[in-house]
Protein backbone atom coordinates (compact mmCIF):
# COMPACT_ATOMS: atom_id res chain seq x y z
CA UNK A 1 0.00 0.00 0.00
CA UNK A 2 1.30 3.47 -0.91
CA UNK A 3 1.68 5.74 2.10
CA UNK A 4 -1.29 8.05 2.35
CA UNK A 5 -3.79 5.72 0.69
CA UNK A 6 -5.87 5.24 3.85
CA UNK A 7 -5.96 8.97 4.54
CA UNK A 8 -6.94 9.67 0.93
CA UNK A 9 -9.78 7.13 1.02
CA UNK A 10 -10.99 8.58 4.32
CA UNK A 11 -11.02 12.05 2.74
CA UNK A 12 -13.02 10.80 -0.25
CA UNK A 13 -15.54 9.01 2.00
CA UNK A 14 -15.95 12.15 4.10
CA UNK A 15 -16.69 14.17 0.98
CA UNK A 16 -19.25 11.62 -0.22
CA UNK A 17 -21.04 11.59 3.14
CA UNK A 18 -21.08 15.37 3.50
CA UNK A 19 -22.39 15.77 -0.04
CA UNK A 20 -25.30 13.43 0.72
CA UNK A 21 -26.15 15.19 3.99
CA UNK A 22 -26.15 18.60 2.29
CA UNK A 23 -28.21 17.29 -0.62
CA UNK A 24 -30.93 15.68 1.52
CA UNK A 25 -31.07 18.26 4.31
CA UNK A 26 -32.07 15.59 6.84
CA UNK A 27 -30.90 12.00 6.45
CA UNK A 28 -30.26 8.96 8.65
CA UNK A 29 -27.07 6.94 8.78
CA UNK A 30 -28.91 4.00 7.23
CA UNK A 31 -30.09 6.08 4.29
CA UNK A 32 -26.57 7.42 3.74
CA UNK A 33 -25.39 3.83 3.52
CA UNK A 34 -28.07 3.01 0.94
CA UNK A 35 -27.29 6.08 -1.14
CA UNK A 36 -23.51 5.75 -1.09
CA UNK A 37 -22.88 2.00 -0.68
CA UNK A 38 -20.49 2.79 2.17
CA UNK A 39 -20.47 0.43 5.16
CA UNK A 40 -22.29 1.30 8.38
CA UNK A 41 -18.95 1.22 10.23
CA UNK A 42 -17.36 3.71 7.81
CA UNK A 43 -20.35 6.04 8.07
CA UNK A 44 -20.46 5.84 11.87
CA UNK A 45 -16.76 6.71 12.18
CA UNK A 46 -17.00 9.62 9.73
CA UNK A 47 -20.19 10.97 11.28
CA UNK A 48 -18.61 10.88 14.75
CA UNK A 49 -15.72 13.00 13.46
CA UNK A 50 -18.06 15.46 11.72
CA UNK A 51 -20.17 15.87 14.86
CA UNK A 52 -17.06 16.44 16.98
CA UNK A 53 -15.91 19.08 14.47
CA UNK A 54 -19.27 20.81 14.77
CA UNK A 55 -20.08 20.48 11.07
CA UNK A 56 -23.14 18.28 11.45
CA UNK A 57 -25.77 17.87 14.14
CA UNK A 58 -28.16 15.09 15.18
CA UNK A 59 -31.93 15.50 15.35
CA UNK A 60 -34.48 12.95 16.54
CA UNK A 61 -37.72 12.91 14.55
CA UNK A 62 -40.58 13.55 16.95
CA UNK A 63 -43.47 12.57 14.67
CA UNK A 64 -42.53 9.04 13.70
CA UNK A 65 -45.22 6.43 14.25
CA UNK A 66 -43.50 3.13 13.42
CA UNK A 67 -40.70 1.68 15.52
CA UNK A 68 -37.86 3.58 17.15
CA UNK A 69 -37.50 7.24 16.27
CA UNK A 70 -34.60 7.57 13.81
CA UNK A 71 -31.69 9.89 14.47
CA UNK A 72 -31.34 12.28 11.55
CA UNK A 73 -28.21 14.12 10.49
CA UNK A 74 -28.03 17.61 9.05
CA UNK A 75 -25.44 20.25 8.29
CA UNK A 76 -24.85 22.66 11.16
CA UNK A 77 -25.77 25.83 9.30
CA UNK A 78 -24.43 28.08 12.07
CA UNK A 79 -20.94 26.55 12.18
CA UNK A 80 -19.62 29.17 9.77
CA UNK A 81 -20.60 31.89 7.33
CA UNK A 82 -19.72 32.69 3.73
CA UNK A 83 -19.37 36.14 2.18
CA UNK A 84 -20.21 36.82 -1.46
CA UNK A 85 -19.25 40.17 -3.00
CA UNK A 86 -20.40 41.56 -6.33
CA UNK A 87 -17.90 44.20 -7.46
CA UNK A 88 -19.64 46.23 -10.15
CA UNK A 89 -18.64 49.54 -11.73
CA UNK A 90 -21.01 51.75 -9.71
CA UNK A 91 -21.66 49.72 -6.56
CA UNK A 92 -20.44 46.86 -4.40
CA UNK A 93 -23.00 44.38 -3.04
CA UNK A 94 -22.30 42.13 -0.05
CA UNK A 95 -24.26 39.03 1.02
CA UNK A 96 -23.47 36.77 3.98
CA UNK A 97 -25.05 33.30 4.14
CA UNK A 98 -24.93 30.45 6.61
CA UNK A 99 -23.54 27.07 5.56
CA UNK A 100 -26.88 26.11 4.00
CA UNK A 101 -26.76 29.14 1.72
CA UNK A 102 -29.49 31.11 3.49
CA UNK A 103 -28.77 34.87 3.53
CA UNK A 104 -28.35 36.47 6.95
CA UNK A 105 -26.88 39.88 5.99
CA UNK A 106 -26.76 42.01 2.87
CA UNK A 107 -25.55 45.49 2.02
CA UNK A 108 -25.05 47.64 -1.06
CA UNK A 109 -22.47 50.44 -1.15
CA UNK A 110 -22.55 52.95 -3.99
CA UNK A 111 -19.19 53.92 -5.50
CA UNK A 112 -18.35 56.80 -7.83
CA UNK A 113 -14.69 56.04 -8.45
CA UNK A 114 -12.62 53.51 -10.36
CA UNK A 115 -9.50 54.13 -8.27
CA UNK A 116 -8.17 50.77 -7.10
CA UNK A 117 -6.83 52.16 -3.81
CA UNK A 118 -10.21 53.66 -2.89
CA UNK A 119 -12.23 50.58 -3.81
CA UNK A 120 -9.96 48.19 -1.93
CA UNK A 121 -10.39 50.36 1.18
CA UNK A 122 -14.17 49.97 0.93
CA UNK A 123 -13.79 46.21 0.51
CA UNK A 124 -11.41 45.78 3.45
CA UNK A 125 -13.50 47.97 5.74
CA UNK A 126 -16.73 46.03 5.10
CA UNK A 127 -15.05 42.60 5.18
CA UNK A 128 -13.47 43.41 8.55
CA UNK A 129 -16.90 44.34 9.94
CA UNK A 130 -18.39 41.01 8.87
CA UNK A 131 -15.33 39.13 10.05
CA UNK A 132 -15.73 40.62 13.54
CA UNK A 133 -19.50 40.06 13.60
CA UNK A 134 -19.22 36.32 12.96
CA UNK A 135 -15.99 35.66 14.83
CA UNK A 136 -17.70 33.86 17.72
CA UNK A 137 -19.12 30.94 15.71
CA UNK A 138 -17.10 27.71 15.36
CA UNK A 139 -15.42 28.49 12.02
CA UNK A 140 -16.12 32.21 11.67
CA UNK A 141 -15.98 33.53 8.12
CA UNK A 142 -15.18 30.37 6.15
CA UNK A 143 -14.42 32.02 2.81
CA UNK A 144 -14.95 35.04 0.63
CA UNK A 145 -15.69 35.01 -3.10
CA UNK A 146 -15.63 38.16 -5.24
CA UNK A 147 -17.58 38.42 -8.48
CA UNK A 148 -15.63 40.29 -11.15
CA UNK A 149 -17.35 41.89 -14.17
CA UNK A 150 -14.44 41.26 -16.50
CA UNK A 151 -11.59 38.92 -17.34
CA UNK A 152 -10.36 36.74 -14.47
CA UNK A 153 -7.64 34.25 -15.32
CA UNK A 154 -7.29 30.74 -13.96
CA UNK A 155 -4.64 32.25 -11.68
CA UNK A 156 -7.40 34.51 -10.24
CA UNK A 157 -5.60 37.63 -11.40
CA UNK A 158 -7.87 40.34 -12.83
CA UNK A 159 -6.69 40.84 -16.39
CA UNK A 160 -9.21 43.46 -17.45
CA UNK A 161 -12.39 45.12 -16.16
CA UNK A 162 -13.70 47.39 -18.95
CA UNK A 163 -15.91 49.63 -16.79
CA UNK A 164 -13.28 50.16 -14.08
CA UNK A 165 -10.40 50.21 -16.59
CA UNK A 166 -8.35 47.86 -14.39
CA UNK A 167 -5.52 45.87 -15.99
CA UNK A 168 -3.39 43.13 -14.40
CA UNK A 169 -4.66 43.61 -10.82
CA UNK A 170 -3.88 41.03 -8.12
CA UNK A 171 -6.84 41.83 -5.86
CA UNK A 172 -6.83 38.34 -4.32
CA UNK A 173 -3.30 38.69 -2.95
CA UNK A 174 -3.83 42.27 -1.78
CA UNK A 175 -6.98 41.34 0.14
CA UNK A 176 -5.64 38.11 1.66
CA UNK A 177 -2.61 40.01 2.94
CA UNK A 178 -4.92 42.37 4.84
CA UNK A 179 -7.80 40.08 5.81
CA UNK A 180 -6.25 36.70 6.61
CA UNK A 181 -9.13 34.70 5.10
CA UNK A 182 -9.22 32.63 1.91
CA UNK A 183 -10.29 34.87 -0.99
CA UNK A 184 -11.50 33.54 -4.34
CA UNK A 185 -12.09 35.56 -7.50
CA UNK A 186 -14.51 34.43 -10.20
CA UNK A 187 -16.30 35.95 -13.18
CA UNK A 188 -19.77 37.24 -12.25
CA UNK A 189 -21.58 35.29 -14.98
CA UNK A 190 -19.91 32.05 -13.86
CA UNK A 191 -21.16 32.67 -10.32
CA UNK A 192 -24.70 33.31 -11.55
CA UNK A 193 -24.55 30.02 -13.45
CA UNK A 194 -23.23 28.31 -10.32
CA UNK A 195 -26.15 29.68 -8.29
CA UNK A 196 -28.63 28.34 -10.84
CA UNK A 197 -27.02 24.90 -10.65
CA UNK A 198 -26.73 24.83 -6.83
CA UNK A 199 -30.13 26.27 -5.89
CA UNK A 200 -32.48 25.38 -8.75
CA UNK A 201 -31.29 22.99 -11.46
CA UNK A 202 -29.92 20.12 -9.38
CA UNK A 203 -30.08 17.49 -12.10
CA UNK A 204 -28.51 19.57 -14.88
CA UNK A 205 -24.98 18.86 -16.08
CA UNK A 206 -24.98 21.27 -19.03
CA UNK A 207 -26.20 24.74 -18.06
CA UNK A 208 -25.68 28.19 -19.54
CA UNK A 209 -26.61 31.40 -17.73
CA UNK A 210 -26.58 34.75 -19.51
CA UNK A 211 -26.51 37.81 -17.24
CA UNK A 212 -27.79 40.98 -18.88
CA UNK A 213 -27.23 43.72 -16.30
CA UNK A 214 -24.15 45.96 -16.65
CA UNK A 215 -23.09 44.05 -19.77
CA UNK A 216 -23.70 40.53 -21.07
CA UNK A 217 -21.78 37.66 -19.56
CA UNK A 218 -22.14 33.93 -20.13
CA UNK A 219 -21.58 31.46 -17.31
CA UNK A 220 -21.12 27.84 -18.35
CA UNK A 221 -21.51 24.81 -16.07
CA UNK A 222 -20.49 21.53 -17.65
CA UNK A 223 -20.32 18.29 -15.66
CA UNK A 224 -20.50 20.17 -12.34
CA UNK A 225 -17.60 22.48 -13.16
CA UNK A 226 -16.98 25.81 -14.87
CA UNK A 227 -16.01 25.86 -18.50
CA UNK A 228 -13.36 28.60 -18.57
CA UNK A 229 -11.42 28.11 -21.78
CA UNK A 230 -7.63 28.12 -22.14
CA UNK A 231 -6.83 31.16 -19.97
CA UNK A 232 -10.09 31.39 -18.07
CA UNK A 233 -11.58 34.11 -20.27
CA UNK A 234 -14.42 32.21 -21.93
CA UNK A 235 -17.94 33.56 -21.58
CA UNK A 236 -17.30 37.14 -22.77
CA UNK A 237 -20.24 36.64 -25.09
CA UNK A 238 -21.32 40.28 -24.79
CA UNK A 239 -18.53 41.19 -27.17
CA UNK A 240 -19.82 38.95 -29.93
CA UNK A 241 -20.56 41.26 -32.87
CA UNK A 242 -24.22 41.22 -33.89
CA UNK A 243 -24.27 44.48 -35.91
CA UNK A 244 -21.19 44.92 -38.18
CA UNK A 245 -19.85 48.49 -37.91
CA UNK A 246 -22.51 49.21 -35.27
CA UNK A 247 -22.27 51.12 -32.01
CA UNK A 248 -18.72 51.55 -30.64
CA UNK A 249 -17.89 49.45 -27.57
CA UNK A 250 -15.35 49.93 -24.76
CA UNK A 251 -13.62 46.75 -25.89
CA UNK A 252 -12.49 48.47 -29.12
CA UNK A 253 -14.89 46.78 -31.53
CA UNK A 254 -18.16 48.03 -32.99
CA UNK A 255 -21.58 46.40 -32.86
CA UNK A 256 -21.05 44.23 -29.77
CA UNK A 257 -24.09 42.34 -28.50
CA UNK A 258 -24.12 44.08 -25.11
CA UNK A 259 -24.51 47.49 -26.79
CA UNK A 260 -27.95 46.31 -27.95
CA UNK A 261 -29.20 43.75 -25.41
CA UNK A 262 -27.79 44.56 -21.99
CA UNK A 263 -29.91 46.34 -19.43
CA UNK A 264 -27.25 49.05 -19.17
CA UNK A 265 -27.80 49.89 -22.86
CA UNK A 266 -31.52 50.47 -22.14
CA UNK A 267 -30.80 52.55 -19.04
CA UNK A 268 -28.15 54.64 -20.79
CA UNK A 269 -30.46 55.40 -23.71
CA UNK A 270 -33.45 56.38 -21.54
CA UNK A 271 -31.29 58.36 -19.11
CA UNK A 272 -29.96 60.41 -21.99
CA UNK A 273 -33.17 60.90 -23.98
CA UNK A 274 -35.29 61.66 -20.90
CA UNK A 275 -32.55 63.53 -19.07
CA UNK A 276 -32.88 61.45 -15.90
CA UNK A 277 -29.65 60.84 -14.03
CA UNK A 278 -31.00 58.32 -11.51
CA UNK A 279 -33.24 56.12 -13.65
CA UNK A 280 -34.65 53.04 -11.89
CA UNK A 281 -36.57 49.87 -12.76
CA UNK A 282 -39.59 51.49 -11.16
CA UNK A 283 -39.51 54.27 -13.76
CA UNK A 284 -39.42 51.75 -16.60
CA UNK A 285 -42.19 49.66 -15.02
CA UNK A 286 -44.35 52.79 -14.70
CA UNK A 287 -43.81 53.69 -18.37
CA UNK A 288 -44.67 50.15 -19.44
CA UNK A 289 -47.82 50.17 -17.31
CA UNK A 290 -48.80 53.47 -18.93
CA UNK A 291 -48.30 52.02 -22.42
CA UNK A 292 -45.35 54.29 -23.30
CA UNK A 293 -44.78 53.56 -27.01
CA UNK A 294 -41.08 54.51 -27.02
CA UNK A 295 -40.28 52.23 -24.08
CA UNK A 296 -42.30 49.37 -25.58
CA UNK A 297 -40.46 49.76 -28.90
CA UNK A 298 -37.15 49.83 -27.04
CA UNK A 299 -38.04 46.60 -25.22
CA UNK A 300 -39.05 44.91 -28.49
CA UNK A 301 -35.68 45.87 -29.99
CA UNK A 302 -33.97 44.59 -26.83
CA UNK A 303 -35.69 41.22 -27.28
CA UNK A 304 -34.98 41.14 -31.04
CA UNK A 305 -31.22 41.60 -30.62
CA UNK A 306 -31.19 39.34 -27.57
CA UNK A 307 -32.71 36.57 -29.69
CA UNK A 308 -29.96 36.94 -32.31
CA UNK A 309 -27.26 36.34 -29.72
CA UNK A 310 -29.17 33.52 -28.03
CA UNK A 311 -29.57 31.75 -31.35
CA UNK A 312 -25.78 31.85 -31.77
CA UNK A 313 -25.20 30.59 -28.23
CA UNK A 314 -27.63 27.70 -28.63
CA UNK A 315 -26.06 26.61 -31.90
CA UNK A 316 -22.55 26.83 -30.43
CA UNK A 317 -23.15 25.03 -27.14
CA UNK A 318 -26.35 22.94 -27.48
CA UNK A 319 -27.25 23.52 -23.79
CA UNK A 320 -29.54 21.41 -21.66
CA UNK A 321 -30.77 24.49 -19.76
CA UNK A 322 -30.30 28.14 -20.75
CA UNK A 323 -31.15 30.71 -18.06
CA UNK A 324 -31.57 34.44 -18.72
CA UNK A 325 -30.89 36.70 -15.75
CA UNK A 326 -32.59 40.05 -16.37
CA UNK A 327 -34.93 42.20 -14.30
CA UNK A 328 -36.28 43.85 -17.46
CA UNK A 329 -37.31 40.47 -18.88
CA UNK A 330 -39.08 39.63 -15.61
CA UNK A 331 -40.98 42.93 -15.92
CA UNK A 332 -41.95 42.73 -19.58
CA UNK A 333 -45.15 40.74 -20.40
CA UNK A 334 -44.63 37.53 -22.41
CA UNK A 335 -40.90 38.27 -22.82
CA UNK A 336 -39.92 34.60 -22.79
CA UNK A 337 -42.53 33.58 -25.35
CA UNK A 338 -41.44 36.39 -27.64
CA UNK A 339 -37.82 35.25 -27.40
CA UNK A 340 -38.78 31.64 -28.10
CA UNK A 341 -40.80 32.83 -31.08
CA UNK A 342 -37.63 34.28 -32.58
CA UNK A 343 -35.67 31.05 -32.13
CA UNK A 344 -37.12 29.19 -35.08
CA UNK A 345 -34.01 27.64 -36.61
CA UNK A 346 -34.46 23.92 -37.31
CA UNK A 347 -30.96 23.22 -35.97
CA UNK A 348 -31.33 25.06 -32.64
CA UNK A 349 -31.71 22.52 -29.84
CA UNK A 350 -32.13 23.07 -26.09
CA UNK A 351 -34.34 21.49 -23.43
CA UNK A 352 -35.28 24.51 -21.34
CA UNK A 353 -35.08 28.27 -21.85
CA UNK A 354 -35.95 30.14 -18.65
CA UNK A 355 -35.83 33.54 -17.01
CA UNK A 356 -33.98 33.27 -13.70
CA UNK A 357 -36.14 32.90 -10.61
CA UNK A 358 -33.21 33.86 -8.37
CA UNK A 359 -32.81 37.33 -9.85
CA UNK A 360 -30.13 39.94 -9.24
CA UNK A 361 -28.87 38.17 -6.11
CA UNK A 362 -27.76 35.16 -8.16
CA UNK A 363 -24.20 36.42 -8.44
CA UNK A 364 -23.75 36.99 -4.68
CA UNK A 365 -25.54 33.74 -3.76
CA UNK A 366 -23.38 31.87 -6.25
CA UNK A 367 -20.31 33.44 -4.65
CA UNK A 368 -21.42 32.32 -1.18
CA UNK A 369 -22.20 28.83 -2.47
CA UNK A 370 -18.74 28.54 -4.04
CA UNK A 371 -17.12 29.54 -0.73
CA UNK A 372 -19.20 26.85 1.04
CA UNK A 373 -18.22 24.25 -1.57
CA UNK A 374 -14.53 25.03 -1.07
CA UNK A 375 -14.88 24.91 2.73
CA UNK A 376 -16.75 21.60 2.83
CA UNK A 377 -14.51 20.19 0.08
CA UNK A 378 -17.33 18.45 -1.75
CA UNK A 379 -17.70 18.09 -5.55
CA UNK A 380 -21.09 19.84 -5.80
CA UNK A 381 -23.75 21.45 -3.62
CA UNK A 382 -27.48 20.89 -3.92
CA UNK A 383 -29.28 23.47 -1.80
CA UNK A 384 -32.97 24.47 -1.64
CA UNK A 385 -33.96 27.93 -2.84
CA UNK A 386 -36.90 28.51 -0.50
CA UNK A 387 -37.09 31.78 1.44
CA UNK A 388 -34.02 33.43 -0.06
Amino acid sequence: MITGDAAYIKKINRSIILKEIVKEGLISRADISKATALTRATISAQVADLIEEGLIIETQLEHYTVGRKPIMLSLNSEAGYALGIDLDYDHISFTVTDLKGSPVRSKRIEIDTNEYSEIIKVLINQIEKYKAEFADCRYGMIGIVLAIHGLVGKDEVIHYIPRLKWNKINLKTDLERQIGINIYLENNANLSAFAERVFVHHETNNLLSATLYSGIGLGMMMNNDFFRGHDGFSGEIGHMIVVPEGKPCNCGNKGCWEKYSSESSIFEYLSETRQMKHLTYQHIQKWLDEGDKEVQTLMEQFIFYLSIGLNNMINMYNPDVLVLDSELLRMYPDALEKIKGNLNSSISHYRELLISTIGKKSCELGACALAIKHFLNIPMLNLPFENR
